[in-house]
């Protein structure tokens, strides 16, 4: 599957939590994408996408490798590196990775608790757009991920247009809207926005009573 896409993986070093947040022009994004672990990192991988970056790069960190040494060494194994693109954060250190055959407006920022990255957009100043609002922003992890998508949709975002979105937090105080995902709509983006502001009222209605997000109560069997 290729992802052209624009994405971000982040960490909040208070609670130890990760995230990753992304938008493309292609279905299903939150299918394919993004991977997180609680206490471990985070990983977003696209463009000719490579699943086993995700699930074989967490692994790893969770055997005690750094998420660099991690993806370095996937990558080389990797015949398709050229057409990959991934970004990842542990919790000492984020990395990123274009291979020279993806395509169009394409790239990598790396910070300190965060990373960004794309291709086929509508311009570098996509990726300046998440960095700057990240940088701006407040709230937990899930808030400051879903508003730097928002500005780099805002910005040009996929210059083929957008159709998915998701939005992954693993964290040790699980959220209704942690895990999110849109697959198919004209405006992506607009769409995860909606339903995490539904689930946020809905979390606060519920409450987080000893650390539970939702008792469901399974449904009495009829006889």
């Amino acid at each position: 599957m290729y992802f052209a896409t624009f994405s971000i993986v982040a960490r909040d070093n208070r609670t130890d939590d990760y995230g990753v947040g992304s938008c493309t022009a292609a279905p299903c994004v939150g299918a394919f994408l993004p991977f997180a672990q609680e206490g471990v990192g985070a990983i977003a991988t696209q463009a000719w996408v490579n699943v086993n970056l995700g699930y074989q790069g967490l692994e790893l960190m969770r055997s005690g490798l750094s998420v660099k040494s991690a993806l370095e060494a996937l990558l080389a194994e990797d015949a398709g590196r050229a057409r990959r693109q991934v970004i990842g954060i542990d919790k000492d250190s984020v990395f990123g990775y274009t291979g020279e055959e993806c395509s169009g407006a394409k790239g990598h920022l790396l910070h300190r608790d965060f990373a960004v990255a794309g291709n086929i957009l509508a311009s570098m100043g996509v990726l300046d757009a998440m960095v700057l609002t990240w940088k701006k922003s407040k709230g937990d992890l899930a808030h400051r991920i879903l508003s730097a998508l928002e500005a780099g949709q805002a910005a040009g975002g996929d210059s083929r247009g957008k159709m998915s979105a998701a939005l992954l937090v693993s964290s040790s105080k699980p959220r209704l809207y942690h895990n999110l995902r849109v697959d198919m709509h004209d405006d992506p983006i607009g769409e995860l926005r909606r339903v995490f502001d539904r689930c946020e009222k809905l979390q606060t209605e519920y409450g987080d009573d000893d650390g539970e997000v939702l008792r469901l109560r399974p449904r009495t069997a009829r006889r």
